[in-house]
């Protein structure tokens, strides 16, 4: 008979809070009052469904109708597991960022950066049975924001991860190792713990990298436990 191996919740500190004093804007968005807890009914815990099917992945972010996006290519690769190593398979994964100058393709990004006709900045990937994914895009630029006088944020993409259900939806972002903002960045350094905060940077790999075309980023995704990805609530 095989051990029963109880839920580990996550470390002190190893989670960011919502309520965080050099992230302005927390004041203005965190809870004021207890949470309530309450019954999940069977639509929150089962529904809707997401599969290839009716949401086709698009795995290469870096080219738009046949035209290259600006920027340095990139390849990442990740494994999402549980608390104990095992992979969590058919998981649609989100991801969104901004371009290789630091501006989103969206009407409220008002940066003063060039915008990319060739660069969407958004796509999705679905685990394999493995709990495995990939995809490609371009190296994301930093921008500036109005947190605090000459704020920057890290060169960073974007997670959305479902489980069966909108209930079970979690939010991260991804860096890149060697960032010089990262020790700057108030929403980074959310999570208190330096060995939990290290888990949002991504590692270059040199296997996932392909020759004369993309440089490669391995970023693994645990979903709860004491090892968990960090998560925004």
């Amino acid at each position: 008979m095989s051990e029963i191996i109880g839920f580990r919740p996550p470390l002190p500190g190893s989670q960011p809070a919502n309520d965080s004093p050099e992230y302005g804007s927390t004041h203005r968005r965190h809870p004021l009052q207890p949470l309530l807890r309450f019954a999940h009914t069977v639509t929150e815990a089962t529904g809707p469904q997401f599969s290839p099917s009716q949401f086709p992945p698009l795995v290469d972010l870096s080219v738009v109708d046949g035209r290259m996006a600006q920027g340095e290519r990139i390849i990442v690769r990740g494994r999402v597991t549980d608390e104990d190593g095992r992979p969590v398979p058919n998981t649609m994964v989100e991801v969104w960022q901004a371009n290789a100058a630091g501006r989103y393709a969206h009407p409220r990004d008002q940066h003063d950066a060039p915008l990319d006709p060739n660069f969407k900045g958004n796509g999705r990937v679905f685990t394999d049975a493995d709990g495995w994914y990939q995809y490609q895009s371009i190296k994301p630029g930093a921008y500036p924001w109005a947190n605090h006088y000459n704020a920057w944020r890290p060169n960073h993409i974007h997670y959305s991860l479902f489980g069966a259900g909108f209930a079970t939806r979690l939010i991260t972002q991804m860096y890149f190792p060697g960032d010089p903002l990262l020790d700057l960045d108030p929403i980074y350094n959310t999570v208190p713990d330096e060995r939990a905060r290290k888990r949002l940077v991504s590692q270059f790999d040199i296997e996932v990298t392909r020759p004369h075309f993309a440089l490669g980023y391995r970023f693994d995704i645990v979903l709860r436990g004491r090892d968990a990805t960090p998560m925004e609530e």
